[in-house]
């Protein structure tokens, strides 16, 4: 464990000097050669896949990688780590997202769902994964059933990567064709001893693996028969407990992630803009620019009071010369997300109650900041009680009334969450337990004050946030995100 928190820590120090990740840095035995061949004699450069590989993307995945930053040696790890949670014989049962459609023929971007990209890397829709326990200690089963390969279908829709491509490139040791699988997932789910899963399918309701499941043929009945639903265990729980604490390779693709995106902030502050959507679309450009494949979530760009509703994402009004903008935001890469939020003048300078009231806020991130590490002994729940003391004493200094409800009014939301593959990573997991090394979260205080007279005049109308993505060290945090600046010096010298 010292070792690795040395490593993220020299990556730390990489990324802030901007070299180049060094391949020092990359420890770990890698399960997929540059010279990997598929279906035993053509190289896999020359094929076409569901998603970039090292060898027909180098420009995206360095040799070893099946994600960004990610090997493909890890997510067997993390599959054998899984399997040693459960009972001896027991199976563990994912689906891939399906595919959701803005219109008839018409779909969204995909984005697989974080569970089944956490043990897989797999990035296509309409694939079931089974891990299981077999017994062995350190060793599993992994089947992987996905869509076969179809020249008619990819005309359309693009490459998949195909039955062989599982056991090839994503190390299964079982495939097939998911149009199968209700003949397939009886017979294996009858001989487990227990079945862990998050399915709908399996807890009685419906899912999009009905098509598969309870199709035209007797495996609907086969399998009404075999799976009880009152015997399925919930998986998410042990997921939970293995994705809040991130591993080497985690943290570095998450402090790469940050350093992209805080640059985009920071770029976004340099400019002058007059509306909110002209802010947003230059924003996600930036994300874009510095490496990631896209937004984290729909971004917040609020200008003046719209910086009050803490979920505005509209971003349709202008930006008024004088007022504060509130930006919330991020970009993803290779499935991990950034969560950043800072908040800067139209104009690019802070009036007097603006900067009183900012340097209030940055007061509390900081000093919350600094105790995101394992020696505080803190959760994130303890946190968010000292930026609560914080917030008071603060405004208290500023002549606010903070009696009563005040701060619930003024100070809403929490003070952070997990973080990861997901912006609300591990949801489930209570943020009443001290925080550990190795865990992401956000740090984020904030003060919105509404426009009536309970609050002194010249603060009304005033949202201002303050976000940071961090990791927590054994005695010194790593923050993910400190290329968006945030001291108002700073802020105030980008315009001149």
């Amino acid at each position: 464990m010292a070792a690795c928190r040395s490593l993220v820590r020299q990556c730390v120090i990489n990324l802030r000097s901007s070299r180049p990740l060094s391949h020092s840095l990359r420890q770990l035995p890698r399960c997929n050669p540059l010279s990997r061949s598929y279906a035993t004699s053509v190289a896999a450069a020359e094929l076409r896949f569901g998603q970039p590989l090292h060898e027909t993307h180098p420009h995206i995945l360095s040799a070893g990688e099946l994600t960004p930053g990610i090997t493909a040696l890890e997510y067997a790890q993390r599959r054998s780590k899984l399997a040693n949670k459960l009972p001896k014989g027991a199976i563990a049962v994912l689906a891939a997202s399906e595919v959701k459609y803005r219109a008839q023929g018409i779909f969204n971007e995909y984005r697989q769902d974080s569970n089944f990209f956490y043990l897989t890397g797999f990035n296509e829709p309409n694939a079931l994964a089974i891990i299981g326990n077999d017994g062995s200690g350190d060793n599993h089963i992994f089947h992987l059933y996905v869509r076969e390969k179809d020249p008619k279908a990819e005309l359309w829709d693009g490459a998949r990567s195909g039955t062989q491509a599982a056991v090839d490139v994503f190390n299964a040791d079982e495939t097939g064709n998911i149009e199968r699988i209700g003949d397939i997932l009886p017979s294996i789910v009858q001989g487990a001893t227990e079945v862990y899963s998050d399915i709908p399918t399996f807890d009685g309701s419906r899912s999009s693996l009905n098509r598969y499941l309870y199709g035209p043929t007797l495996a609907s009945e086969k399998l009404k028969k075999v799976v009880d639903h009152r015997r399925v265990k919930p998986l998410k729980n042990l997921l939970n407990e293995m994705r809040v604490f991130k591993s080497e390779d985690e943290v570095v693709q998450m402090r790469r992630l940050g350093q992209a995106s805080g640059r985009a902030f920071t770029e976004a502050m340099r400019q002058d803009f007059t509306r909110e959507k002209d802010l947003y679309s230059f924003l996600e450009y930036q994300f874009k620019v510095n490496g990631c494949d896209t937004n984290a979530f729909v971004p917040v760009v609020a200008g003046g009071q719209n910086a009050l509703a803490i979920h505005y994402t509209r971003n349709d009004d202008v930006l008024k010369d004088g007022d504060l903008v509130l930006v919330d935001g991020g970009g993803e890469w290779g499935g991990y997300i950034s969560d950043i939020t800072r908040t800067w003048p139209v104009n690019g300078k802070f009036s007097d109650p603006q900067r009183d009231l900012y340097n209030a806020v940055l007061k509390v991130h900081r000093s919350c900041l600094a105790l995101c590490r394992e020696t505080s002994k803190l959760s994130l729940d303890k946190l968010h009680s000292i930026a609560e003391n914080g917030l008071k004493d603060e405004l208290k200094s500023l002549g606010f009334d903070i009696s009563g409800n005040a701060l619930n009014v003024l100070f809403p939301h929490h003070l952070g969450h997990y973080v990861g593959l997901d912006v609300h990573d591990c949801p489930g997991y209570s943020r009443g337990y001290d925080l550990k090394a190795g865990q992401c979260i956000t740090i984020e205080p904030g003060i919105y004050v509404p426009n009536d007279e309970r609050w002194p005049a010249h603060f009304r109308g005033i949202g201002i946030r303050i976000e940071d993505s961090v990791c927590v060290g054994d005695e010194h945090p790593i923050v993910l995100t400190p290329e968006a600046v945030k001291e108002v010096a700073d802020i105030e010298a980008l315009r001149n």
